[in-house]
């Protein structure tokens, strides 16, 4: 029996406990045993209320020892009180597995548990946790990262993802799909997935921005100059230039190269076509310019990307 506390504080996101909790609670439906047991805990126990008012009764983290203990995001404030920071120090010491869902990295941050690891939050408090905790290696666009005993996830549902590899490694492939189909989810997003596309993240307001966009993703293997994407807009390259950055935060070529590196990505997760064809395929000259364009985004080659995808395809 593999015993799992979710640690709830006042203000907690009910969508970030219920996510992962249900996750395990299939488990016993699609294994025909019951190998998790569930908990429900904060500080003090009793009843405590979600950003939303939903009241969920909790028991007291006292002497309670986990095989795995997940902070549960939600409001920040009321999870950072000194009170608060000390249960989960302890909890995180005495705890072989810890993970966060969404804002709950901010609770782990103030442990300095996450000092010097790899670590993802929401995508709307990425900066602020980085600038908060510097010694956190904050990776923002993955949905969850395991680093050692260390597991953060980004925002509601990734908690899910969270869970589903969670019970991958715990009792394998064949249940955690089962559990997904149960959970009526995606199988096994890589970790290193992206949050959000390269299209959401820029959502002009014009339709002709969108057209704009829409036909560079369309066409990324051919040559895309401004000049080109200005006429499928119906602008000048000098209006559409301006449109452009005004709408979407970034100029014409920046934005191409976003969308080239998020297809480069996914072919690099899907496939084992060699890189060289990936680069070429997706409108980068050569692999070595693709190569810049991850570490300026991401952080990281394309080769890390390979190598994650085929770590999680062999578990």
């Amino acid at each position: 029996m593999h015993r799992i506390g979710f640690f709830v504080c006042h203000g907690y996101d009910a969508l970030d406990l219920a996510g992962p909790l249900s996750t395990f609670n299939q488990v016993a439906t699609a294994a025909g045993q019951t190998p998790y047991d569930l908990h429900v805990i904060s500080r003090a126990g009793g009843l405590v209320l979600s950003n939303a008012g939903l009241p969920i009764e909790t028991k007291p983290v006292g002497r309670r020892t986990f095989d795995t203990v997940i902070f549960v995001g939600g409001d920040i404030a009321p999870m950072q009180t000194s009170e608060n920071v000390a249960i989960a120090r302890k909890l995180g010491h005495r705890t072989a597995r810890v993970a966060s869902v969404c804002t709950g990295a901010f609770l782990l941050a103030e442990t300095a548990l996450l000092d010097n690891r790899r670590a993802t939050t929401h995508w709307r408090y990425i900066a602020q946790l980085q600038s908060r905790f510097p010694r956190v290696r904050v990776e923002g666009d993955s949905i969850y990262i395991a680093d050692g005993r260390i597991w953060t996830s980004a925002g509601i549902a990734s908690g899910i993802d969270l869970a589903l590899a969670m019970i991958e490694t715990d009792m394998g492939s064949e249940i955690a799909r089962s559990v997904s189909r149960l959970l009526v989810v995606a199988y096994r997003r890589p970790g290193g997935q992206s949050q959000f596309s390269a299209m959401s993240q820029m959502e002009p307001d014009s339709d002709r921005i969108r057209i704009a966009l829409n036909f560079a993703r369309e066409h990324l293997a051919e040559a895309l100059p401004v000049e080109r994407l200005a006429e499928a807009a119906r602008l000048s390259p000098r209006q559409f230039g301006r449109v452009f950055r005004r709408e979407t935060g970034e100029t014409p070529a920046k934005a191409v190269e976003r969308l080239r590196v998020e297809a480069a990505r996914l072919r690099l997760q899907d496939g084992s076509e060699p890189i060289e064809q990936i680069a070429l395929a997706v409108g980068f000259t050569d692999p070595e310019r693709m190569r810049r364009a991850f570490v300026k985004l991401h952080g990281h080659p394309p080769q890390s990307i390979r190598r994650e995808s085929r770590f999680f395809g062999n578990r």
